[in-house]
């Protein structure tokens, strides 16, 4: 597959929840990228009993800063996910190579970031008073409606067949 997602976490802070979107990401081939500071380290047990066995079949890069991640991704497409969003996820159309991004758990994206790609914020309708969603389950939402729009590429059930030799 030659164009993939892309998932950037800002400075997550719970490794369950990373490994949990690491497992998402190597399950739709996705790529994961991870802006420090981390709230944990990579080698911790947590992060990979979340990942299961599928840790180190992940494609992880670690950034030092936003401006790092900025600097070696130049051009990327960023879709910033954010409760304050007027667009609804569903409502984007995606880039078969884009990038997904999602704030850290306690505080999100910073607003002056937000405030400069505010016409690539999006966010994921929710009922009443809920502040937000696990952020782990908040990237698959995001994520799948992003690889459904480009056709669920190589992840058919021929596809899967295919691989199962029937």
């Amino acid at each position: 597959m030659s164009a993939r997602m892309n998932v950037v976490l800002w400075e997550p802070e719970m490794p369950l929840n990373t490994g949990n979107i690491g497992r998402t990401c190597v399950a739709t081939n996705t790529r994961l990228h991870l802006i420090e500071p981390l709230g944990f380290k990579l080698n911790e047990k947590a992060i990979h009993r979340a990942g299961l066995d599928y840790w180190d079949k992940l494609e992880v890069m670690v950034y030092c800063d936003y401006q790092d991640f900025l600097t070696r991704n130049p051009g990327a497409k960023i879709y910033m996910a954010t409760t304050k969003a007027p667009n609804v996820y569903t409502d984007i159309t995606y880039e078969p190579d884009c990038y997904l991004m999602f704030g850290k758990e306690s505080a999100g994206i910073p607003e002056e970031i937000l405030v400069k790609n505010w016409q690539n914020c999006v966010r994921i309708p929710m009922w009443g008073e809920i502040r937000s969603l696990n952020l782990a389950n908040s990237v698959a939402v995001v994520l799948y409606e992003a690889l459904r729009q480009n056709g669920f590429e190589e992840m058919t059930m021929e596809g899967q067949l295919h691989r199962l030799k029937i």
